[in-house]
């Protein structure tokens, strides 16, 4: 923020202060509107008056002026009153500068504030440029026009109050940039800003640094070879009039910078309707030409001659290549068009999904509040601390169920497709076992083969190693009744040994029959339909296949409906029971005469 002045007004407007205070506590969206109150403030005293040169130095002094060149730079898209409001304060900012006098720190405003106030102004002027050439609808063109108009005027009217803020426009890029475009209208309007800074300053030019100068002298001589509107050809020529009559310098500078001006001059925009301007700066090009004779006129005419062949070639082979290059852009047009609507449709459809959801919450909360209400009078007063208690854990009880099932669901749908893979692989291994096991029974045991009788040395060879392995090994020897008792418990261990290999395969068969269960149920659970799918054959296949626990499983679902069904005052005394409990009282009442197991409990 610039540094306001620091002798504060004698006696301030109370409009002023009142808004400054507004401006300083409003948000940065709110900001603009507010500001738009100014106008009211400048138009109630009359234009150059000793009261209106108070109320602009008021204005500046307490920053209202400096918000007005800040806020310039924001984005209109979505605040409140568009584009407009933006060109509002435009107009306001210039009408606040011009006729201004700061006593205290006049540096600071000429030097650092303007300036800053007129960069601000021209990138206003690009934003609204650019989107008067993307916009679509004769409507938002014309908005966006009248916008763009407006934001000039102002940039006219503040360089109009302070005329070295001409050399500062002719300087900046964004000028540049606004002067240089294809759109007719945007340049039309340019060009009278040029206008009006060669009326207000003409010598700015001769200040300015020779690249801007040829900058603007080569937009214009291109608006001039480029189109053949001739609104864009009457501004044009009178810029370079205008040009030509205030110094001779410019007028050799268009000679010898562009040679063919004066050919395409005269044969290009003759009979357009102001050809008294035109005859006047076709007078002076000529009369500069006529003190160069000679040489120059020949290699002038020569490079004429080379430039129409050149151009008559582009041209008929530009005309060859034509039909393809409108085909082309068709295309590209139709399709940019429809891309655009397409986006805006898409906006539209989330703006009214988004107001429609919002209507939605409004409605259940106003309905949930409404409810509230109903409890609380039907509650006694000495109960609603602990009703309001109760509300509360069974809200949180009920965030937590649902973020518990929302995280398991997660959670299943991520183990889902390493289950699959697990139970592919599980596949694969067993066929691979099977293939295996089937490979070993068919292979062909080798015959036995018979052992060639031993030679009778051999035999007594082994006969006398046995002999020697006796002696060095005597066997122990064993009565009857230890060989008996030995024999018992070897006939116990194989029982034990036989009855426990019974157990363990019994145990196995067990084990593969559950996981065959168990695998049966998750393909059961991984292929169900959704609630909305679900028919009774669907509900059939989950039930139990025993008939009392599917009988016991539906009684205890009725009655836990039934439970919940019950009014507030027959559970005062179960605050401390879960939602999900049922009291046993209950269960005992609807299942005591349930017949399960072939047996009937009294």
């Amino acid at each position: 923020m610039a540094n306001a002045p620091s002798a504060r007004p004698a006696a301030a407007d109370p409009r002023v202060l009142a808004l400054a205070a507004q401006v300083t506590e409003s948000k940065d969206e709110d900001v603009p509107v507010l500001l738009l109150q100014l106008k009211a403030i400048l138009n109630s005293a009359s234009l150059g008056c000793k009261e209106s040169k108070k109320i602009k130095q008021e204005i500046y002094y307490y920053d209202l002026t400096q918000y007005c060149m800040l806020v310039l730079r924001q984005d209109y898209s979505r605040l409140q009153g568009g584009w407009t409001t933006a060109a509002q304060l435009a107009e306001i900012l210039s009408h606040c500068c011009v006729g201004l006098e700061v006593k205290e720190d006049p540096e600071e405003f000429y030097k650092k504030f303007l300036p800053l106030a007129i960069d601000n102004l021209l990138f206003l002027g690009r934003r609204l440029q650019a989107r008067f050439i993307r916009a679509i609808k004769d409507k938002e063109k014309q908005d966006f026009l009248r916008c763009f108009h407006t934001v000039t005027d102002a940039i006219c009217w503040l360089f109009g109050g302070h005329i070295q803020l001409t050399e500062c426009v002719l300087q900046n890029d964004h000028f540049l940039q606004l002067l240089i475009t294809d759109d007719i209208e945007t340049g039309i309007i340019m060009m009278s800003v040029l206008s009006n800074i060669l009326r207000v300053n003409s010598p700015v030019l001769l200040r300015v640094g020779e690249k801007i100068l040829h900058s603007v002298l080569d937009e214009l001589v291109y608006k001039l070879s480029s189109t053949t509107n001739p609104v864009i050809g009457n501004a044009a020529t009178k810029l370079l009039l205008s040009l030509a009559k205030f110094c001779e310098q410019l007028v050799k500078l268009l000679t010898t910078r562009y040679k063919g001006l004066k050919v395409l001059l005269s044969k290009q925009w003759m009979g357009k309707g102001f050809d008294r301007d035109l005859s006047q700066l076709l007078d002076l090009l000529y009369l500069e030409q006529s003190n160069g004779k000679g040489e120059m006129q020949r290699q002038h005419q020569a490079a004429c001659l080379i430039q129409a062949t050149w151009r008559g070639f582009q041209t008929r082979k530009r005309l060859k290549k034509l039909p393809q290059a409108v085909t082309a852009l068709q295309r590209s047009f139709r399709a940019k068009r429809k891309q655009e609507l397409q986006h805006l449709k898409k906006q539209k459809e989330d703006e009214a999904l988004k107001q429609q959801m919002q209507l939605q919450r409004q409605r259940a909360m106003r309905h949930f509040h409404e409810r509230q209400l109903a409890l609380l009078e039907i509650i006694h007063a000495s109960q609603v601390d602990k009703h309001m208690q109760e509300m509360e854990r069974k809200s949180a009880l009920t965030i937590q169920r649902f973020w518990r099932g929302y995280r398991a669901r997660r959670y299943f749908h991520q183990q889902k497709q390493s289950l699959k893979e697990y139970k592919a692989a599980v596949i694969i291994q067993r066929a691979a076992c099977k293939f295996l096991e089937k490979r070993r029974k068919k292979r062909v045991l080798s015959p036995w083969k018979d052992t060639k009788g031993l030679t009778d040395e051999q035999r007594l060879a082994l006969k006398q190693k046995v002999d020697d392995y006796i002696k060095l090994h005597p066997a122990s020897q064993m009565s009857e009744e230890m060989s008996k008792e030995l024999y018992t418990q070897a006939q116990e261990k194989l029982a034990q040994f036989l009855l426990r290999s019974s157990l363990d395969r019994r145990a196995a068969q067990r084990r593969e029959t559950l996981l065959a269960q168990v695998n049966t149920d998750v393909e059961l659970l991984m292929n169900a339909p959704g609630l909305a799918e679900t028919t009774e054959k669907d509900l059939d296949i989950f039930m139990s296949r025993s008939v009392p626990v599917a009988t016991k499983a539906k009684q205890s679902h009725n009655t836990m409906l039934k439970y919940t069904c019950w009014p507030w005052w027959k559970k005062l005394g179960d605050e401390f029971v879960e939602d999900d409990v049922i009291p046993d009282e209950a269960l005992n009442a609807e299942l005591g005469t349930l017949f399960i197991g072939g047996r009937k409990s009294f």
